[in-house]
């Protein structure tokens, strides 16, 4: 792993620029190419075992539509205040939903994804640890996880409380401090209070340019990133992770929220770095097709710049490269 003094690779959800997401082959290929952390984030089954789904509605990530005998298990359920129809990890065992198979959830964008579906099935939070430190002792370097917990505040209002049973795994797995491999993120305020109370594992504070965390423990995230918002961040988190437009777009000048967070004594983990031109701006575009990719790595390099201790990217390959690029130091030129 690479010195967390330098800037960290998080692989969204494996390398999902190139296998479906949250599978152990996405998060497999992400180690492969040079990740320091693999993403996974966390939902939890009916009889409580967190799974690695993007959502807890499973229904355009998993072959579950095809499956007669769960036909019966559709439904709609509010989550954070949206309407949601389709099938819910909730509602079925780890052994039902072991029936599944994964399938790419952006199959007009990464069609070369699309041809895997059907070929992996949905990993657990303890087979992604254990894929962690068997790659950890095979290519003798710290391979560590980034999880998120997803809607947590939805789960506890279920039954599912997620905080003390994440970090009773965690630590199962000898992970409880400061300097464990592992940081737990969350968009909401109030279940990483709850973690700081009760493990020592660093915690980051997820961010988006607009809107406010679901469990409404404070009014926006745009009340979030001023000073004595940042202050009061840093009361229980370690550091944030913000949208990457939040620091820069691309276009125009970037904001100041890299030294701000800096300042308040915060790192800055930024998502998601993509590759596809769909995902980038105009100036870093290459030709019209949205698939086609794009110019990401100076979207990285700038970033880099501007002081990011760290970023999650779909491509872990070209984050590597990118970040690998700008860590060395110019050639000296000699004066003949």
């Amino acid at each position: 792993m690479s010195s967390l003094s330098s800037p960290i690779v998080i692989a969204h959800r494996g390398a999902s620029g190139e296998r479906p997401e949250h599978t152990l082959a996405s998060y497999d290929l992400a180690i492969e190419e040079g990740a320091d952390f693999i993403e996974p984030d966390l939902v939890l089954t009916r009889d409580k075992v967190f799974v690695a789904r993007h959502e807890n509605d499973i229904t355009g990530t998993t072959d579950v539509a095809d499956h007669r005998e769960f036909a019966g298990r559709k439904t709609t359920r509010t989550i954070d205040g949206q309407s949601h129809t389709g099938w819910f990890t909730e509602d079925f065992t780890l052994a039902e939903l072991k029936t599944l198979r994964a399938r790419e959830r952006l199959p007009q964008l990464r069609p070369a994804n699309a041809a895997y579906d059907g070929k992996f099935a949905i990993p657990t939070l303890a087979e992604i640890i254990a894929l962690a430190k068997k790659r950890s002792k095979e290519l003798g370097r710290t391979i560590g996880i980034y999880p998120e917990t997803k809607h947590p505040s939805y789960f506890a209002s279920i039954g599912l409380p997620m905080e003390r049973h994440l970090v009773a795994e965690l630590r199962a797995a000898g992970w409880d401090s400061a300097d464990a491999p592992v940081f737990i993120q969350s968009f909401e305020v109030d279940n990483l209070k709850l973690l700081h109370s009760i493990t020592k594992i660093r915690l980051i504070q997820l961010m988006d340019g607009n809107g406010g965390p679901a469990d409404n423990a404070t009014p926006s995230y745009a009340s979030m990133i001023t000073p004595a918002g940042l202050k009061a961040v840093a009361t229980y988190a370690w550091g944030i992770g913000p949208n990457k437009d939040m620091v820069d777009r691309g276009e125009g000048a970037p904001t100041t929220l890299v030294a701000d967070a800096h300042a308040a004594g915060l790192r800055v983990h930024v998502w998601t770095f993509r590759a596809e031109n769909f995902f980038l701006p105009l100036a870093l575009k290459n030709g019209a097709d949205p698939r086609a990719h794009g110019n990401v790595a100076e979207a990285i390099r700038r970033q880099l710049a501007l002081g990011i201790d760290g970023f999650f990217t779909d491509f872990p390959s070209i984050g590597v490269t990118a970040r690998n690029a700008y860590r060395v130091p110019p050639p000296t030129r000699t004066l003949l």
